[in-house]
C-alpha cells in the first residue's frame, strides 16, 4: 500500500511538468510562402495533366517566349533534383498564332523521344545563336539538323491528332487559369508565376511539391 500510494505525488508533479509544457508549447513555423502572394490556389475540382500517382510539377512555357529561354536551365536542374514522387512535366502554351508551331513541334518532339536532347538546344538556337526559328518549315530544319527525320517530323507535327492536343491543352490552361509563360503549376492546385525572380519561383514550386507529396 505504501509504495503504490508513495508514486502518486510524482504522477502529480510528471502531470503538472506536462500541462505547463502544453500550455507554453511554441506554434510550429509559419508557411513560408503566402497564398495569394507567392501562389494562387485553384478553385475544386482540381485538374491534373495526366492520370499518373505522382504529384505533377507542370511548367507552362513556349519555345517562342525569352523569359522561358532564360527560365529554362534553371528547371531542368530543379527537374534533376526532384523527389522521386513528384514528376517534371512540359506544357507548350498555344497562346497566340505565333506560339502555335513551337507547340506543334513540341509535341512531335515528345512523341519522336527528342525532348530530352532539343528543349534547351531549341531556345539556345533561337535565342542565343539567332537562328530564324518560327514557322514549321524553319522548325523542323532545327530539328533535322539534330537529327530528327524531317518528315516523320512534319507528319506528326501537322498531325490531327496533335491539333486535338493543342486544342485539350489550351482547354486546361484555361482551368487552370494560366495566361502566361513561365508558369508552374502543382498537381492541378498551385499556380506560380513569377513575382520577384525566377528562383524564388522555383523555390515555391518545389515547397508546394514536397507538401503535396508528404500528404498522400
Amino acid at each position: 500500500m505504501f509504495k503504490r500510494y508513495a508514486r502518486l505525488p510524482v504522477l502529480a508533479l510528471l502531470a503538472s511538468l506536462l500541462l505547463a509544457s502544453a500550455c507554453t508549447a511554441q506554434p510550429s513555423d509559419p508557411a513560408p510562402y503566402a497564398e495569394g502572394t507567392d501562389y494562387v490556389t485553384l478553385p475544386a475540382p482540381h485538374q491534373r495533366y495526366s492520370s499518373e500517382g505522382k504529384v505533377e510539377l507542370v511548367e507552362v512555357f513556349s519555345y517562342g517566349c525569352i523569359h522561358c529561354a532564360e527560365f529554362a536551365p534553371d528547371a531542368e536542374k530543379l527537374r534533376k533534383e526532384l523527389p522521386a514522387g513528384v514528376e517534371f512535366k512540359l506544357l507548350p502554351a498555344p497562346f497566340n498564332q505565333q506560339w502555335v508551331p513551337f507547340a506543334r513541334a513540341y509535341y512531335a518532339a515528345r512523341q519522336l523521344g527528342v525532348v530530352e536532347r532539343t528543349h534547351l538546344q531549341l531556345f539556345v538556337a533561337k535565342f542565343g545563336e539567332h537562328y530564324p526559328i518560327n514557322s514549321m518549315d524553319e522548325l523542323a530544319d532545327f530539328y533535322a539538323r539534330e537529327g530528327v527525320n524531317r518528315d516523320e517530323f512534319m507528319r506528326i507535327a501537322m498531325a490531327p491528332e496533335t491539333t486535338e492536343k493543342m486544342k485539350r491543352d489550351l482547354d486546361l490552361l484555361r482551368t487552370w487559369q494560366v495566361d502566361g509563360t513561365p508558369t508552374l503549376v502543382v498537381d492541378g492546385k498551385y499556380v506560380v508565376a513569377t513575382v520577384r525572380s525566377h528562383e524564388h519561383m522555383l523555390a515555391v514550386a518545389l515547397w508546394l511539391a514536397k507538401r503535396e507529396l508528404a500528404g498522400k
